[in-house]
C-alpha cells in the first residue's frame, strides 16, 4: 500500500490544548495537500476551520473529550453546536464509568441521541480501549452496532495508551455489518499505519503520518 492510499484513511489530528489557530491552519493546509480523509480539531476552532477549508477537506471534531463523563444533554448540545458551526464528522467519547457499572442501556441511549443529532453526518464512538477489558470491548462493539453509529474508535490519545493491533483484530471480529473501525493514538510509522488498515481499520487518527511523508519527500 503506497503512502497516498494510506493518507486517504487519515484523520489528520491536532487536539493539544495549547494548539493555536496558526498551527491548526497548517494541518489543514497539509491535509488538503496530501489528501487526508479529514482534519480533526478542537470544537472551538470548527467555525474558523470550516470557513478556511470550505469543502476541500472534511472537518472532524471531538465531543465529551477526552474523559467522556459529561451528561448526555451536554454532549448532545456540544454535537449540535459543532454541526451548526460546520463540522462534518463527530468523534464522541463514551462514559467509561457507565461501562464499569454495566449501564449499557445508558451508553446505547447516549450514542443513539448523538447519532440522531448527527443525522447523515458521520459519528465515531471512542471507547478508550486501554481502560477496558476484552469483555468490555466486545460489549461496546455490540452496543455501538446496535446504536447505529458509523465507527467504533479505539482511543482519545489522552489516556494511558493508544491503538493496538490486537484491539483492531478484536473489533473486526465483533462489530456488526456497516460499522467501520478507527485506530487512534500512538500511530507513529507508515508500517504500523499499513498494518492497522490491513487488520480492518478504515480510519487512522494521527498527527505523525503526514510528518513522515513530508520528511521523506
Amino acid at each position: 500500500m503506497d503512502s497516498k492510499e494510506i493518507l486517504k484513511h487519515v484523520d489528520h489530528t491536532l487536539l493539544a490544548p495549547q494548539a493555536t489557530f496558526q498551527e491548526i491552519r497548517q494541518i489543514c493546509d497539509d491535509a488538503i495537500a496530501y489528501g487526508t480523509a479529514s482534519v480533526c480539531i478542537p470544537p472551538s476552532y470548527v467555525r474558523q476551520v470550516k470557513d478556511y477549508v470550505k469543502d476541500r477537506v472534511a472537518v472532524c471534531t471531538v465531543i465529551g473529550f477526552p474523559n467522556g463523563y459529561m451528561t448526555t444533554a451536554t454532549k448532545e448540545f456540544e454535537t449540535k453546536d459543532a454541526l451548526a458551526n460546520g463540522a462534518d464528522e463527530i468523534d464522541m467519547v463514551i462514559n467509561i464509568g457507565w461501562v464499569k457499572d454495566q449501564r449499557y442501556d445508558c451508553i446505547e441511549a447516549e450514542i443513539r441521541t448523538l447519532k440522531a443529532a448527527c443525522k447523515d453526518k458521520i459519528l465515531k464512538v471512542i471507547i478508550e480501549t486501554c481502560l477496558l477489558t476484552d469483555e468490555e470491548k466486545i460489549k461496546m462493539c455490540e452496543i455501538v452496532t446496535a446504536a447505529g453509529a458509523d465507527y467504533i474508535k479505539t482511543s482519545t490519545g489522552f489516556s494511558k495508551a493508544g491503538a493496538t493491533f490486537s484491539d483492531i483484530e478484536l473489533f473486526a471480529r465483533h462489530v456488526g455489518k456497516g460499522v467501520k473501525i478507527k485506530a487512534a493514538g500512538g500511530i507513529s510509522s507508515m508500517e504500523d499505519a499499513e498494518r492497522f488498515l490491513s487488520l480492518g481499520a478504515d480510519r487512522l487518527g494521527t498527527s505523525r503520518i503526514i510528518k513522515l511523508v513530508k520528511n521523506n519527500s
